[in-house]
């Protein structure tokens, strides 16, 4: 049975990265610990290692691909035994268009703060008449 390698979360809030590099090639066999790509994100450059052994039959993500997706498929295992040319790998076209898509969805929500932002300026502008009543409850003490 064939292993997923997938894009790791290299920090909590982590959602994509940068498949900057990778250091093995289809066909090399690999053992748990060896380093085999390089992920970066907006904050750093992190080795990923291989979490199990086997012979690298698929890579699915290219070097340089930007907009990983945290858990997407970026490689497929061979097990000992298994033939690497049969292993079915996932397909990696659908991801980048869900990302372009989750891309624009940013910038619509960035839009969305802006135009919040006016609304507490319209809060700020009702406690000066609350000041206004102020004087006035003074003049009723008197």
């Amino acid at each position: 049975m064939s292993i997923n390698i997938t894009m790791p979360a290299l920090s909590p809030t982590m959602e994509e990265g940068t498949l900057a590099k990778w250091l093995v090639k289809e066909g090399d066999s690999v053992k748990s610990g060896d380093i085999i790509a390089e992920i970066e994100t907006d904050k750093a450059t992190m080795e990923v290692e291989a979490v199990d052994e086997g012979k690298v039959a698929k890579i699915v993500v290219p070097e340089g691909t930007e907009g990983v997706k945290v858990n997407a498929v970026i490689a497929v295992l061979a097990e000992d035994g298994e033939d690497a040319s049969s292993v079915k790998a996932p397909s990696a076209d659908a991801a980048p268009k869900k990302e372009e898509k989750k891309e624009d969805a940013p910038k619509a929500e960035e839009k969305k703060t802006e135009e919040k932002k006016p609304e507490p300026k319209k809060e700020e502008a009702r406690p000066e008449p609350t000041k206004a009543a102020a004087p006035a409850k003074s003049d009723d003490g008197t």
